[in-house]
């Protein structure tokens, strides 16, 4: 067996090690952080592309989500009351279903412009803020979270992914703009968004009393020992991801860059472990027709939300809520499959 081959094989096990065993294993489930880490490490080491050029990006891209979460989680201490009287404020005028519907919807509506990470702090700081139990708090962050992944595809300002399509296919024959996003995947985008606020609309209000003094994973926590203890997980979080991109990308390219549409939007199921933009990069270039974007696009989006790894909202809220991975599949990972279902049949029908 000759090298090559037996990169490929440990890259492939790599990817089922970082699928399965956050779920599986209880340990790595509680680091998930330093579990993924290591994994990146692995698959650098293994692809052999370490260069000071990636240790620099795994170092520098985390920053301006890290320092976004850091003051984002400074901001919510200081205006915590105002906010907590805000949400209660909506509950009692409209309802909790219809705050819950707003909520997901507004936040989907506005990520592409406000970007992903600020609809994730705001979500994150707001679901704890809410009369649900546990189960259905972490199915409103699931909820929310396909939705702003869905909404912040449609700008190159809303997510990294929408700036690699917009960079990439910027010249001739696409000559994309502001706009092209939103021209080719506005609708899907929209009608995915209203779904997931009609499924937070069904959500049911917790009317279990917990006893006096207990405390729930769902406690919000504002020390400012907590808020730094999240912003430097979030940071190994997004380090780990680019060291696991870099290091699967050699895979990636000798098995899905010629592979149909169909074969594509199954194969990105892989969003869900591995950045999207990375995948997006390798993916799409000039030649690709607008079909393929679509297909691409939307299956990337979709299979984002299903795992914590799969998106940045997702790594924030979880982190933030103390949502742990087997927690979030049970929710999340069933759905994405349905969806991922759903709009294959769609845009095989429509495009």
């Amino acid at each position: 067996m000759d090298l090559a081959v037996w990169q490929t094989a440990l890259l492939s096990l790599l990817i089922v090690a970082v699928l399965l065993l956050p779920l599986t294993v209880h340990k790595i489930e509680e680091n998930l952080e330093a579990f993924l880490f290591v994994c990146g490490t692995v698959a650098v080491t293994v692809s052999h592309v370490w260069s000071w050029h990636l240790i620099t990006a795994a170092l520098q891209d985390p920053v301006k989500i890290t320092a976004a979460v850091l003051i984002a989680g400074l901001l919510f201490r200081q205006f915590h009351r105002q906010l907590q009287q805000l949400t209660q404020w909506s509950i009692k005028k409209i309802g909790l279903r219809h705050t819950l519907m707003a909520i997901v919807l507004i936040l989907g509506l506005t990520s592409s412009i406000i970007t992903a990470i600020i609809a994730a702090l705001i979500l994150a700081e707001v679901a704890v803020m809410l009369p649900l139990e546990r189960k259905g708090r972490i199915k409103l962050v699931v909820f929310a979270c396909y939705a702003i992944g869905m909404g912040a595809i449609l700008t190159a300002i809303g997510e990294p992914l929408g700036t690699v399509v917009i960079s990439k296919l910027s010249g001739e024959p696409h000559n994309a703009g502001f706009f092209f996003l939103i021209d080719h995947l506005g609708w899907y985008v929209l009608g995915g968004v209203i779904f997931m606020a009609g499924m937070a609309s069904s959500l049911r209000e917790n009317t279990i009393q917990h006893a006096p003094g207990a405390k729930t994973a769902d406690t919000s926590d504002h020390s400012v020992k907590s808020i730094f203890i999240r912003a430097a997980k979030v940071y190994l979080f997004v380090m780990a991801l680019t060291l696991l991109g870099d290091g699967l990308k050699p895979l990636a390219m000798k098995t899905i860059t010629h592979l149909s549409d169909g074969w594509l939007y199954w194969i990105n199921m892989l969003s869900a472990v591995l950045d999207n933009a990375t995948l997006a990069a390798i993916e799409v270039t000039p030649a690709i027709t607008d079909r393929s974007i679509t297909f691409l696009l939307m299956s990337l989006i979709i299979s984002g939300g299903m795992l914590i790894p799969g998106n940045i909202p997702n790594i924030i809220c979880a982190s933030k809520l103390g949502i742990t991975s087997k927690e979030w599949a049970k929710s999340a990972l069933g759905l994405g499959v349905i969806l991922m279902f759903v709009y294959f049949l769609i845009l095989a029908a429509v495009l």
